[in-house]
This record gives structure tokens, C-alpha cells and sequence, in this order.
């Protein structure tokens, strides 16, 4: 058994194995490339590749993504191997903690993370969005936001942590949109997926439904002028009702401190 970093002579072999992962397929065919160049992309192999993972390291902590193991392969504990790998690779770079996303409903894969000493940090739900022309009202585009209030926001599938410098990038695009009534407000984060083509990723806080209304008003509209193909909502909330809205799956955010 060998982990290394992925090549490009893999990815056939690799995508063999990932064309069913899920009941719509899999998105590894989608990333590869893009995770091939940002490197930390991880292979094990046993004669030939059995599975992948893939890491990202910000200052403050790490994300796993894309664990795959070839069916033939699995309950062996090969995705617990890449994972250590990826601790292994964490403390050599003093990151303290690191994040993984998991299904609710992937039983498997929670009992494995759990017993790697991963705690179920946040529950997330995934809302798809058909973009289309619609009329907002009551918002305003935000020129800060306090760190303390929202820990993460979400691009290309990845919670990155909001720290002061990230906020200032986001502020200055535009990117933090929120709408306020009656002292309470609700806030989303957009930004244009970085991996997947024609789609808007938005982190959205809900601090009530009539906000939160008036936020998937603008966010539809805003898709529409802007012919995104799809709008992909992650929020730690129940939505309200809104025509266009699908709830489509909700997974657990999984932690681990590895001071």
C-alpha cells in the first residue's frame, strides 16, 4: 500500500470508480483538474489507484473533500489511511483543526469520522434555486460584518473560515447582500462557483421569513441577469416556502482539533 500525491496518468483510473458514487453519478470528473493543480491531491494505491482525497489548508484550519474508495476496496480502512495522511500533513503546517462534510444520512462514513475522533460541529441543508426574473425589495449590499457572528462561508463546496481580510474581499465585490426589517435581518453570502460552470454558491443566514423572502427574491433575480444555470443556497436554517425552492439533502460539518 502506497498514498502519494495524484497524477494526471490517474484520473482514467480514478473515474472508473467514480461514476456511481451517488444515485446522480459523482463530481469528480468536474474537479480533478482543478484539484490536480492545487496539489494535496492524495492516492492510494495498491498495485494500481483504489482511492483519492483531497485537502486544503487555510491558516487556521484544513478541509477534506472527495474521499473515494473503489467499491472492490471498501471497509478495508483506506479512507481512515488518507485521512491520517491528511492529519499527518495538518500538524507538519501547526493548522489546529480540521473540517469534513458528510450526509446525514451516510451512516457509514459518520461512524468512520466519528471514530477518527470527528464531532458533528454544524448541520447544514443544501436548497437548489431555479434562477428566473423576479423584483426584490428592502435590500442593501452590507460594507461589513462582524467575524464573531459568522464563522464560514461556503464557495465550491468548502466552508472557508471568514476572517477580517476574506470579509474585506467579499464586502468590496459586493458579495454580502442582506435584507433588515423591524430589527431583525437576514444575510447571504454569493459568489460564483470557482469549479462548477455556471452556478452561484450562497452561504445564507435567516433571521426571519420575511427577510429571508426578500433575499431569494433578489438571489433569483440576480441569477436570472446573470444566466447562471443553477443557484445552490447551504444554510444552517429551514427555509420558508418560496416558489423555485427545492430542499435537496442536509449534511453534518465535522470537526476535529488535532492540538
Amino acid at each position: 500500500m502506497l498514498i502519494r500525491n495524484a497524477k494526471p496518468s490517474d484520473k482514467s483510473k480514478i473515474l472508473k470508480f467514480c461514476k456511481n458514487t451517488f444515485s446522480w453519478g459523482d463530481y469528480i470528473k468536474d474537479v480533478w483538474d482543478f484539484w490536480l493543480k492545487e496539489k494535496n491531491l492524495l492516492v492510494i494505491e495498491k498495485d494500481s489507484p483504489i482511492g483519492i482525497c483531497h485537502a486544503v489548508f487555510f491558516k487556521k484550519q484544513g478541509w477534506i473533500e472527495g474521499i473515494r474508495i473503489n467499491p472492490i476496496f471498501r471497509r478495508q480502512g483506506f479512507a481512515s489511511k488518507l485521512i491520517s495522511s491528511v492529519e499527518f500533513k495538518a500538524k507538519k503546517k501547526k493548522i489546529p483543526t480540521l473540517f469534513m462534510l458528510i450526509e446525514t444520512e451516510n451512516f457509514a462514513s459518520l461512524k468512520m469520522a466519528k471514530r477518527l475522533d470527528y464531532k458533528i460541529f454544524q448541520t447544514w441543508k443544501f436548497y437548489s434555486l431555479l434562477p428566473k426574473k423576479n423584483f426584490s425589495q428592502n435590500i442593501s449590499f452590507k460594507n461589513k460584518i462582524k467575524t464573531k457572528q459568522f464563522s464560514h462561508f461556503i464557495n465550491s463546496w468548502r466552508w472557508i473560515p471568514l476572517d477580517n481580510q476574506t470579509i474585506s474581499n467579499l464586502v468590496s465585490k459586493n458579495q454580502v447582500v442582506s435584507s433588515s426589517i423591524r430589527g431583525t435581518e437576514s444575510l447571504a453570502i454569493f459568489e460564483d462557483s470557482e469549479h462548477f460552470k455556471k452556478t452561484l454558491i450562497v452561504t445564507l443566514f435567516s433571521g426571519s421569513k420575511t427577510n429571508t423572502l426578500n433575499l431569494l427574491s433578489f438571489l433569483q433575480n440576480y441569477g436570472f441577469e446573470n444566466k447562471y444555470k443553477r443557484i445552490q443556497i447551504l444554510t444552517k436554517e429551514v427555509l420558508p416556502e418560496f416558489k423555485d425552492l427545492e430542499k435537496r439533502i442536509s449534511f453534518h460539518l465535522m470537526k476535529k482539533s488535532l492540538s
